[in-house]
Order: structure tokens, then C-alpha cells, then sequence
């Protein structure tokens, strides 16, 4: 096995839709191409989204369409220690600071950015004590660049274009950007393989890498899949779960969807079999190079 490794960590707030499965399935391919591992992790931090049973549904998922993972689960909820040490270290640098802003002033005083809302540093220099506050992270005014395999070099100032951001909530869940940095030092992660609506978090992630002396992996983002409203298929916009008993259909979309072209003759093929040409016939190079596809007809 080579050194690369790469993952895919689901929230399991509800099964797979088609969007989660291109996403996983384009992660597991760019592994198994270059005989390297392919681990899993369940982000069920926000235990407030967690649905019962979903875990559960998720694997099966992943074993009906013949996605095996390597090694044993990392789940978030069972390293919160791992991320209050890396908040404590933070915290004593001074680089954050306690937030009491509102979701109601948040929407109101909130910059647009390329990559959604931008805090305008409402808290920065209040200096709030109380410890049931948010904690943000100062961003420095400087740029951050990193390259995607996917899309193309990208470039952020942090202080201008991303802003000062939640790395742990007023009810004491971790956030996810320092949860994801953590994790991916952890399971020694080389490769990140996500949808580009996650553009704006890898900025995030790198700059708390970056604090933190973590390994930095390297990403690929890919074009998110919508429908024809060009509304992103996700659980909030109630996109219908895969069937289980289409697998080998639903794995033969997304790779037509990921540029590519399996053969006719693997339309009656079994799951393992549409993988086991699919690995030695991956083609990165053939990825759509945009931020969506748009999905016409399930």
C-alpha cells in the first residue's frame, strides 16, 4: 500500500443521498488508483443533528455500492479531549477570543464574501469573560494560498475574505473547522477528496494547521452536484436517500457524473465489479473542472 491516504467522514444526521456518493465514491477511487488507504469518519460532533440509526444506515450504505473502508472508525465524539487540548494551546497564545453576537445581529451585521458570511470582528476587542460565549479565532490580515487539484490555485486574505471564525460554539460543541484539522493530523490524512462548497472551509482548516504545527493533506474539491433549481443535493434540501438495491446504477451515474465513461458492458455488473474496473481506470484528469453539475433527472 502506498502512502497516500484519504477519507470520507459523513455527519450522521440522515443516509446517504446521490450528492454524498459521488462525493465518496470519487474519494475512494482517487485512493484505490494509487494503492493507498481510504478511511472513514463520522463526524456526529452536533450531537443536535445526530438522527438514531443513521450511523447504521450510512455503513450499510457503503457496503451495498462495495466501498470498504480501511482500519477502524474514528468517530469525533470519542476524541473531545483532542480538541480541548488544541483549544487550551490556542488559548493560552491569546489567538481567541469570546463572542456574545446573536444569530439575529450576525445576520444583520455579517459581510458577503466568496465563501458565505464574513464576521465583521463585532467582539475582537471587548475582552467578554463569561464562559458561556463563543470562542473565535483572530485571523491575521495576510493572505493564504494552497493549490486544489480540482479547482485551481486559491488564494484568501484571511482578515478581509474569511474573517474571525466560531471554534467552539456557546454551548460547548467543538466546531467543525478545528474538529476536521485535528482530525485529519490524527489519521495521518494525505489526501482530502470533498465537494467545493467546502472551498472556503479548507482555509479555515489550513490556518489552524498551520497554528497548530499539524500535517496540512492535500485537496481536491469537486464540482457539487444540483438539481435543475440548482439547489446542492443535501439532507436540508430533503434529497432522497440511495436505494440500496440500485447500487451498481447509482455507482455507474456518479461515474458518468465524474467524466468517466464506464463501458455498456458494466450495466449489469455487480457493485465490486464496476470498482474493480473502475480503480486502474481512474482518470482525475477527467473531473468536471467547475463548482457544480447539475443533476437533471434521478
Amino acid at each position: 500500500m502506498s502512502g497516500y491516504r484519504g477519507r470520507f467522514a459523513p455527519t450522521p444526521s440522515g443516509p446517504l443521498h446521490l450528492g454524498s456518493l459521488l462525493t465518496a465514491l470519487a474519494s475512494f477511487l482517487d485512493a484505490r488508483a494509487q494503492q493507498g488507504a481510504w478511511l472513514l469518519r463520522i463526524d456526529d460532533l452536533d450531537t443536535q443533528r445526530v438522527s438514531p440509526g443513521a450511523e447504521a444506515e450510512i455503513l450499510r450504505q457503503l457496503e451495498s455500492h462495495a466501498l470498504q473502508w480501511d482500519g477502524p472508525i474514528r468517530r469525533q465524539s470519542q476524541h473531545l479531549d483532542e480538541y480541548r487540548a488544541a483549544l487550551d494551546g490556542l488559548s493560552r497564545r491569546q489567538l481567541l477570543y469570546r463572542c456574545n453576537c446573536s444569530r439575529a445581529l450576525l445576520a444583520q451585521s455579517s459581510l458577503p464574501g466568496l465563501d458565505g458570511a464574513i464576521y465583521p470582528g463585532t467582539c475582537r476587542d471587548k475582552q467578554l469573560s463569561d464562559a458561556d460565549l463563543a470562542l473565535r479565532l483572530r485571523l491575521p490580515d495576510q493572505e493564504l494560498s494552497f493549490d486544489d487539484a480540482g479547482q485551481g490555485l486559491q488564494r484568501r486574505n484571511l482578515a478581509m475574505d474569511i474573517g474571525d471564525f466560531v471554534v467552539c460554539r456557546r454551548d460547548g460543541v467543538i466546531a467543525y473547522q478545528l474538529a476536521c484539522a485535528i482530525d485529519e493530523h490524527a489519521q495521518t490524512i494525505t489526501h482530502v477528496v470533498r465537494g467545493a462548497d467546502l472551498l472556503g472551509s479548507s482555509f479555515m482548516q489550513l490556518q489552524l494547521m498551520q497554528l497548530l504545527r499539524l500535517r496540512e493533506p492535500r485537496y481536491r474539491h469537486l464540482p457539487v452536484l444540483v438539481d435543475s433549481e440548482q439547489r446542492k443535493f443535501s439532507k436540508q434540501n430533503h434529497s432522497l436517500a440511495i436505494a440500496t438495491a440500485q447500487a451498481s446504477a447509482n455507482l455507474l451515474r456518479c461515474l458518468s457524473l465524474l467524466g468517466q465513461s464506464p463501458p455498456p458492458a458494466l450495466s449489469r455488473a455487480l457493485p465490486a465489479e464496476i470498482l474493480a474496473w473502475a480503480a486502474p481506470h481512474w482518470r482525475a484528469d477527467k473531473l468536471p473542472r467547475r463548482a457544480s453539475i447539475e443533476m437533471r433527472t434521478l
